[in-house]
């Protein structure tokens, strides 16, 4: 069994999107508790090392530029990897780039999932299993077995600073809900002029935060002016993650596609309605939160699941995974 004592140099590699960085913060949690000591690095891609500015359980963040020098920026990443003479190397992700790095990384132990196709030189492999009943927390704390340590129950966690929270104050005077309304898949997201509905029918002495990226802004402008109430406030692209979070914390309920923002919401265990048009929960990446539900269209479709990420438009041209959704599942 590893001890703190022979192992002091942690390195969790997760370079994939923001909701996949998010869910990995859980590791980190299991990491620190099973080990109080050691030092926990991480590596993500360049644009998600904001969700982790001030995060009090990481050493350090090691950035990985995928779009702009893609391999000269990872050639970079394995001479400071190997550098740094980390003790143990845990790679979430199960593509060739991050599994070469790891494998090449003269940690003393490596473990990744067996779906890396570099898988054969890490020390140890974990199989990778999308299964009903197993969250990607849970695939991911798998990791973590042969350290001898089994966890469970650990939520994801994000740390917004004092500024975040001061920054977010003035929105939060009154009972609000938020609603991030898009997602990078078509079909992962509710349409515009079902999310128009649904804000017209929330309750009128409650204030509607839409939030998203800048790339989201005019998205959330449509819904903002067609729902045509003086209270809902377009804020896509004007907060940071973190204070997105902050502001989503202290909301009564957050409104969320099976995106980015819905596993946001797990880790500041705030209020989440998880709509799931084209995906299903059972892919594992439900909410997490205490006060959560599942809302899916309640039409058997053959179609559903359509794939495992989404795609960018329905195959079958009728989208009625999102479109069977009734505003009266959201608002119950």
């Amino acid at each position: 069994m590893i001890t703190t004592s022979s192992y002091r140099r942690f390195l969790i590699i997760q370079t994939a999107f923001i909701g996949d960085v998010i869910l990995a913060t859980a590791l980190i949690e299991q990491l620190r508790h099973r080990f109080p000591d050691v030092s926990i690095d991480i590596m993500v891609r360049k644009g998600n090392e904001s969700l982790l500015t001030g995060h009090p359980h990481l050493n350090e963040v090691l950035i990985w530029h995928k779009k702009d020098g893609k391999y000269r920026s990872l050639y970079g990443l394995l001479r400071t990897v190997r550098q740094q003479q980390y003790d143990v190397v845990i790679n979430l992700q199960r593509f060739g780039a991050t599994g070469l790095l790891t494998a090449l990384s003269n940690a003393r132990v490596t473990i990744g999932f067996d779906k890396n196709p570099f898988s054969r030189f890490y020390t140890h492999v974990v199989p990778h299993r999308i299964e009903p009943g197993i969250h990607e927390v849970d695939r991911n704390a798998a990791l973590l077995n042969p350290l001898g340590y089994i966890p469970s129950g650990t939520l994801p966690a994000l740390y917004p600073s004092a500024a975040d929270y001061a920054a977010v104050q003035p929105y939060k005077q009154q009972p609000y809900r938020c609603i991030a309304p898009t997602s990078v898949w078509f079909t992962k997201q509710y349409p515009e002029e079902k999310w128009v509905d649904l804000v017209q029918q929330l309750p009128a002495n409650q204030p509607v935060y839409l939030l998203g990226a800048p790339a989201d802004s005019a998205a959330c402008e449509r819904i903002a002016t067609q729902a045509n109430r003086p209270d809902v406030v377009n804020l896509a692209g004007k907060l940071s993650l973190l204070q997105s979070a902050a502001l989503m914390q202290g909301a009564t309920m957050n409104y969320v596609n099976d995106s980015a923002p819905l596993h946001m919401a797990s880790a500041m265990n705030a209020p989440t309605t998880a709509i799931f048009c084209s995906t299903v929960p059972q892919f594992g990446f439900g909410p997490l939160a205490d006060n959560s539900r599942i809302v899916e269209t309640q039409e058997k479709l053959d179609c559903k699941p359509c794939s495992l990420h989404g795609r960018k438009a329905c195959p079958l041209g009728h989208f009625r995974c999102a479109y069977g959704i009734e505003t009266e599942q959201l608002i119950g």
